[in-house]
């Protein structure tokens, strides 16, 4: 109900053009992608829409302001994590127009981020995988496309914004690699291994020319030949972890995570795994360590005669 109400307002214009501004100023400084700004606009119109409500903006609001939009969210029983990464989003914004002396102070310095547990990332087993990957129907090509796209998801770990705006160009079967462009526009090239690489042959042999119009860039097209959405390949995961009787919360980031978790368990060397994800901060990485411990204790429970 209260984020029904904010979303019926609106930012000012004035909110409106310093959110843009920061945007436009951020994005020629880091580079950052579409999906991130969009985070980021998100964040700024919700607290901005909030502070319309009582008739001050983004650049009028002081410290007092600020505290109350976080007890409001506290009480509102929104998510440490997301109310986070909105006081991550709204320190930037304000350190922004403290330097180009739009404001005389900084609202958000000296105000700590709540406090939030870090949750093991939801993954799959090797089993749940095999089945998933054996889901999609076979006789039609955007079955055979599903499975094509499984297979690098779980053979390389790439984010799923990455592997829906894959194109032709890089892709390059015959040193089994792909050339993927993730956050920040920063460049990584990742092995696809056998399976993905043979899967991937048969994919552009027998379905991509029934899907792709000519001269199409796009390497795994949508049913209208276009670039497939992000939400439309969720949707398409959903549907075969259903067919596959998997019953657990599923999407492409699940598989991302068991790509990392079952290297580490047949393990991998963490800094590989960091490279290969695309993590800039190893720090990032070191959550598949405390997977790995877990099954290893359960294994000692299950099979250790004094576990």
């Amino acid at each position: 109900m209260v984020d029904g109400r904010l979303r019926r307002r609106l930012p000012g214009d004035a909110d409106q053009r310093d959110i843009e501004g920061y945007l436009d100023a951020v994005w020629l400084e880091k580079g950052l992608s579409r999906n991130t700004l969009a985070s980021y606009r998100r964040d700024l119109s919700h607290y901005a829409c909030w502070l319309n409500g009582h008739d001050v903006s983004l650049l009028q609001a002081d410290q007092a302001w600020l505290r109350r939009y976080l007890d409001w969210r506290l009480q509102a029983r929104l998510k440490a994590s997301s109310t986070a990464r909105q006081l991550s989003c709204l320190r930037g914004f304000y350190r922004y127009w403290l330097r180009e002396e739009r404001i005389a102070a900084d609202p958000t310095l000296n105000i700590d981020s709540p406090r939030r547990g870090r949750p093991l990332p939801k993954t799959l087993t090797e089993d749940d995988v095999d089945r998933l990957l054996a889901a999609p129907s076979l006789e039609e090509p955007l079955g055979l496309r599903d499975r094509a796209m499984l297979e690098v998801l779980y053979a390389t770990g790439v984010r799923v914004s990455e592997l829906v705006e894959l194109t032709r160009g890089q892709l390059n079967l015959r040193q089994g690699l792909i050339r993927v462009f993730g956050k920040g526009s920063k460049e990584r090239l990742v092995p696809l291994g056998e399976e993905a690489a043979d899967w991937l042959q048969r994919y552009m042999r027998e379905a991509r020319p029934e899907l792709a119009p000519p001269g199409s860039e796009v390497l795994f097209p949508s049913l209208r030949g276009r670039q497939m959405t992000r939400q439309t390949f969720w949707h398409r995961v959903k549907r075969h972890a259903q067919e596959a009787g998997i019953d657990k919360p599923l999407s492409p980031h699940v598989v991302r995570h068991a790509f990392a978790t079952h290297l580490v368990n047949h393990g991998a060397d963490l800094r590989v795994v960091q490279m290969l994800l695309g993590h800039s901060d190893l720090s990032t990485t070191q959550i598949y360590t405390h997977i790995a411990q877990q099954r290893l204790q359960s294994l000692h429970r299950e099979h250790h005669p004094r576990g």
